[in-house]
């Protein structure tokens, strides 16, 4: 097949879960024989580093915002007006290039790209796939965006079919009105050469945080917002002292809650074991830091897949994850029998937290089992082909 991917991040533009998730889907679609024609948004500063990629840059319009946009749509400020003409150029060069060779399939990756999703009908007579990697309505529960929401849906009702990451987003997306014939659970998956429990930089991430050797570690990555379950976490950390009072804590991350982390952290007292790194990093030293790590805690309440815990299981890490709600993780880490790689926990609460925490640390060695088995579930079922194979299968229907 011959298909046109539309994604808004896309290596080495990676902010989050969408950029890793195109850049290793894309390279096993045409590993397995496809032209996958990969249309991105190149950034100010950004040098283009990957072939087969369609670049577009972000035109700032937002001096033409005043009395064509809502207020709220002029609230984004220059982000909106990037997005949208990435849209348009999106669709422009999906167009020229059909002209040139027709495309079988055009793949539109979340809300991002819904506005070319929605266009491209009209000059492209080619089948339609929406993947839905989150919901404005779950990302956002204290106000989603009607503009967002009005996207999501429009592209999910035009589409041929939806691919989304996990059963639980499934569940969650005909729960809301999607039709079910239509809506497919793929995988994601992680590169296990890449995060590996070879993988440097575990010492050198202990020595910045001055970690004994013989002092637990835990870890959480991830953005800092509400869903993450970064605040309950800190909320649990005086419990988790109080049965092992030699822990550190590390929190690894940005967003919109980095004054209330602050905040807590010296409210609660726990500033002499739980360092903050309240920064983007490079994907080197987030490898780093999980092999630093002796137990990685992600308490997420909303997290339709979280390609993040793969990355720990992948690097040889228990881990204990949110598994209540709209969370993906919970078909990831098994949390009981002879396979356990890990723990569930209510994301949402800081006692379960605490527990889940505490649990894991009792016995070091039962941690590293769990690490090896989470090692091997990632590797077995998780990697980038199988998330390919059955992306193709649904694609191949459509077409």
């Amino acid at each position: 097949m011959r298909i046109a991917m539309l994604v808004w991040e896309y290596p080495p533009h990676v902010v989050g879960g969408l950029g890793t998730y195109a850049g290793g889907l894309a390279p096993a679609m045409r590993a397995a024989g496809h032209d996958v024609q990969v249309f991105a948004a190149l950034r100010e500063g950004e040098a283009p580093a990957s072939d087969g990629v369609h670049w577009v840059r972000p035109l700032d319009v937002s001096p033409t915002y005043a009395g064509v946009f809502t207020a709220e749509a002029a609230s984004w400020g220059a982000f909106l007006g990037e997005l949208y003409t990435t849209n348009v150029l999106w669709a422009d060069a999906v167009r020229a290039e059909h002209e040139r060779q027709p495309f079988d399939l055009v793949a539109v990756h979340d809300w991002l790209a819904a506005p070319a999703g929605l266009t491209l009908p009209r000059h492209v007579p080619a089948p339609m796939v929406l993947h839905v990697h989150s919901a404005e309505w779950g990302r956002q529960p204290g106000g989603p965006s009607p503009i967002v929401c009005g996207w999501e849906w429009a592209a999910g009702q035009a589409a041929d079919a939806t691919i989304t990451v996990s059963q639980a987003m499934r569940d969650d997306l005909i729960e809301h009105g999607w039709d079910a014939e239509r809506v497919h659970a793929v995988w994601n998956g992680v590169d296990t050469r890449r995060y590996a429990p070879d993988a440097p930089g575990g010492p050198a991430v202990r020595a910045r945080y001055d970690v004994p050797d013989d002092a637990p570690l835990v870890f959480f990555v991830g953005r800092l917002t509400g869903v993450k379950g970064v605040q309950p976490l800190l909320d649990a950390w005086p419990q988790v002292l109080a049965e092992h009072p030699q822990a550190r804590l590390v929190v690894l991350g940005t967003g919109d809650l980095d004054d209330e982390v602050r905040r807590r952290v010296d409210d609660l007292g726990i500033a002499d074991s739980a360092a903050l790194r309240i920064v983007w990093v490079p994907e080197a030293e987030r490898i780093g830091h999980f092999m630093a790590a002796d137990l990685v805690v992600l308490p997420s309440t909303y997290e339709p897949f979280g390609i993040v815990s793969l990355e720990a299981m992948a690097c040889g890490k228990p881990v204990v994850v949110g598994a209540r709600g709209v969370v993906g993780f919970r078909e990831q880490v098994i949390n009981h029998g002879p396979d356990q790689c890990g723990l569930h926990v209510n994301g949402a609460d800081a006692a379960d937290i605490a527990w889940g925490i505490g649990e894991a640390l009792r016995d070091r060695q039962r941690m590293r089992q769990w690490g090896a088995n989470g090692r091997r579930r990632a590797a077995s079922t998780f990697d980038w082909e199988q998330c390919a194979a059955r992306t193709l299968e649904v694609y191949a229907g459509v077409v």
